[in-house]
């Protein structure tokens, strides 16, 4: 984490942002500049953004957004922290300027928010019982087993995988936070959870109850394998500020220190790769 930038969160600052913030309608680079700070949401998700115990922003998303934001001449962030579900309806009511979570660049969204250039990509996973009772390793089994149930994060676009392999809507349990779906799967309300593998494996770590289902396959959709992009966000209307970041954002990535921070998070070079090969515009327009 670049330590010349400070970071930090209380819960009175949290509250203050994310639910009485007020924003102007456009926010440019200069507004930003002026006021003399940026308000940024997270989803406290490991390892793409969270609050460590000491209350500062760390992640894939946090270290990256603070160096761009460097560059650029605003080293005062202010962190919120939100529920993944609440990230792009609290940047559209004006909550906060951009949010860092590493949210997956999909069409639906790209409709409803402005996203940078692709600064990260991974693929999935599933959580699951020690042992994997029920042995599960693939989207099938919950459309092969009425009786499964799948545990997916609210507004997670795993969603849209066991949707589109047919899962019906009664074995899909929707939850609020990786914590809860670790205490879900250890306790049998939910047979699996579906994340990205990076999440599973952190979620993994956490609980000798739970494991990373061994042998895992990554689900297809349409034409190839799920892989997703990850990219920060913006209102739609901040067109301005999203270009300044974005051009920020592209020079930072022809750094070590950026592929230093993917893959110190668990990102591997393939994975880095593979976000800077990728292009916002096409993966806006892709269709599944």
């Amino acid at each position: 984490m670049n330590s010349i930038l400070k970071k930090s969160l209380t819960a009175a600052a949290a509250f203050a942002i994310g639910f009485g913030g007020i924003a102007a309608a456009q926010t440019t680079l200069d507004d930003i500049v002026e006021r003399g700070y940026i308000q940024i949401a997270t989803a406290n998700e490991v390892p793409y953004g969270f609050v460590n115990a000491a209350g500062e922003a760390e992640g894939i998303a946090p270290d990256v957004a603070t160096a761009v934001l460097e560059s650029l001449g605003v080293t005062d962030v202010q962190w919120v922290v939100t529920q993944f579900g609440s990230l792009i309806p609290g940047l559209m009511a004006d909550r906060f300027d951009m949010v860092a979570a590493e949210q997956a660049i999909l069409p639906d969204r790209c409709s409803q928010v402005l996203f940078s250039t692709p600064s990260s990509s991974y693929g999935e996973g599933m959580l699951v019982p020690a042992g994997n009772p029920m042995g599960i390793t693939r989207y099938d089994d919950f459309v092969d087993n009425p009786e499964l149930l799948m545990g997916i994060m609210s507004g997670a676009d795993q969603l849209d995988f066991a949707q589109a392999y047919g899962i019906p809507e009664n074995q899909l349990v929707m939850i609020a936070t990786n914590t809860d779906a670790l205490s879900a799967v250890e306790a049998g309300r939910v047979h699996a959870y579906a994340a990205t593998g990076l999440t599973v494996a952190n979620l993994a770590e956490n609980s000798a109850r739970v494991e990373a289902a061994e042998g895992f396959e990554t689900p297809i959709i349409g034409d190839g394998p799920v892989r997703s992009w990850g990219g920060f966000t913006f209102k739609l209307e901040n067109e301005e500020l999203r270009d300044a970041f974005n051009e920020a954002l592209v020079e930072f990535q022809q750094t070590d220190e950026y592929r230093e921070i993917l893959t110190g998070y668990g990102l591997s070079d393939v994975d880095v790769d593979e976000a800077l090969a990728a292009d916002t515009v096409a993966l806006c327009e892709a269709v599944h």
